[in-house]
C-alpha cells in the first residue's frame, strides 16, 4: 500500500481528492491542513476512523512541521492542494497569498526533496510530487481560442500571481534539482463541500435564502467549469501516469458566461426548490459594479492530457450542476456551519465592500 500526502485535503478539491482515494481502499492518505477558514474537516465525512487516514494539522507556511510530516510519514507521492485560493480575498489581502501560495509551496519542494534524497533508488526513481495550479496563471482570453500547455504566462489578480510564482518554482525544482514534479493547471471547479464564497455555491445559497444574488458586471465573463470529481481522477491519472516536468491543462470542455452559469442555478432552484414566495429564483440576480483586474475569458484546451492519460471529463455542465444543487439543498447545516465564523456572504474584493462571481 503506497502513501500519499496530500496538502491542503480539508478544502474542496483536497477533501474530493481524499474521499475518492479513501472510497478506492488502495493508498494510505495523509491530510496536511491549517484549517483556515475554507478547510472542514466536516467535508471528510469518515475518514477520522478509516484506518488509511491520518490528518496533521500544519500549516504550509510552517517549514519545519512540513519537513517532519516527510520523515513521519515517507509518502511515496505528494499531492500539493494547499493555498489560498479565492480572487476577492487576494485583492483585499496579497501577503497572505504570498506566504501560503509562494512561501508555502517553497517549504514543501524543499521538504519533498531533502525527503526524496534519503530514499532508496528504487523508491526515489518512483517517488512523484504533484502541484496543482490553475488556468488564471495565463491572463485574459479574448473571444477566441484557448489556453494550453506553452500558453504564455500572464497573471493579472494577486491571486493568479502568486500561483504563476508557485507554479515556476516548481517547475524550477525539477529543472534545477530533479525533483520529480509534475504541474496540473485547471478551469473552475464546482461541486459539493466548496466553500460558499464562490460564484455555485453562492448563487445557490443566495437563491434559497431569497436573498439578491449579485452578479459583477452584465455577468459577460466566461469560464470553462469543470466538475470537482472529473477534476479528481484527472489528478490522479497524472500522478500515476504522468511525466515528471510535464504540465497537464485539465478543462470541463463547458465553456458558460456567468450570468448564464446563474440562470441555470435558478431554473434548477425553480424546479427542486421552489421559494415559498413563489417569486422566480431569477427575478434576485443583481448586477453589481465589477472588481478589479477581472479577466474576461477563461477556456481550456485539454487535448494533451485526453491523448496521453485518457482523461475526459464524466458529467457534463447540466448533470454536474444538478448534483451540485441538490447536494447543497440537500446539506444546508453544513454550509450554515461554514457560514459560522467571519464570512457570512458579503463581497470582498473592494477594499471589503456584496458577492464573488
Amino acid at each position: 500500500m503506497s502513501t500519499i500526502l496530500v496538502t491542503g485535503g480539508a478544502g474542496f478539491i483536497g477533501s474530493a481528492v481524499i474521499r475518492r482515494v479513501l472510497r478506492d481502499g488502495e493508498h494510505r492518505v495523509i491530510n496536511v491542513d491549517a484549517l483556515t477558514y475554507a478547510g472542514n474537516l466536516e467535508s471528510l465525512p469518515g475518514a477520522a476512523n478509516h484506518p488509511n487516514y491520518s490528518f496533521e494539522h500544519v500549516n504550509v507556511r510552517d517549514a519545519s512541521a512540513v519537513a517532519r510530516c516527510f520523515r513521519e510519514y515517507r509518502p511515496d507521492a505528494v499531492i500539493h492542494l494547499a493555498a489560498e485560493s479565492h480572487v476577492d480575498r487576494s485583492i483585499d489581502e496579497p501577503g497572505a497569498f504570498v506566504m501560503t501560495n509562494v512561501v508555502g509551496t517553497v517549504n514543501l519542494l524543499e521538504a519533498a526533496l531533502d525527503y526524496s534524497r534519503s530514499l532508496p533508488a528504487a523508491r526515489a526513481q518512483a517517488f512523484r510530487v504533484l502541484h496543482v495550479s490553475t488556468d488564471e496563471v495565463y491572463g485574459s482570453l479574448g473571444p477566441a481560442g484557448r489556453f494550453h500547455e506553452q500558453s504564455a504566462y500572464q497573471p493579472n489578480s494577486p491571486y493568479a500571481a502568486s500561483k504563476a510564482a508557485s507554479d515556476h518554482l516548481a517547475r524550477a525544482w525539477f529543472q534545477t534539482y530533479r525533483l520529480p514534479v509534475v504541474l496540473t493547471n485547471c478551469s473552475n471547479n464546482y461541486g459539493p463541500y466548496q466553500f460558499p464564497e464562490k460564484l455555485v455555491p453562492l448563487m445557490i445559497m443566495k437563491g434559497i435564502a431569497e436573498q439578491p444574488m449579485p452578479v459583477y458586471g452584465r455577468g459577460e465573463h466566461t469560464r470553462d467549469w469543470l466538475y470537482v470529481d472529473d477534476h479528481v481522477e484527472a489528478l490522479l491519472a497524472v500522478l500515476a501516469r504522468g511525466r515528471p516536468g510535464e504540465t497537464y491543462c485539465i478543462g470541463g470542455r463547458s465553456e458558460r458566461r456567468n450570468i448564464d452559469v446563474v440562470r441555470a442555478i435558478c431554473a434548477l432552484l425553480d424546479e427542486l426548490a421552489p421559494r415559498p414566495s413563489g417569486r422566480p429564483a431569477a427575478s434576485l440576480i443583481t448586477f453589481v459594479a465589477d472588481r478589479p483586474g477581472h479577466d474576461l475569458r477563461y477556456a481550456i484546451d485539454s487535448t494533451k492530457i485526453v491523448d496521453e492519460l485518457g482523461a475526459t471529463p464524466r458529467e457534463s455542465f447540466e448533470s454536474g450542476l444538478r448534483k451540485t444543487v441538490e447536494w447543497y439543498l440537500a446539506n444546508t447545516e453544513w454550509t450554515d456551519r461554514c457560514l459560522s465564523g467571519a464570512y457570512t456572504g458579503q463581497r470582498l474584493g473592494l477594499e471589503m465592500g456584496g458577492a464573488a462571481s
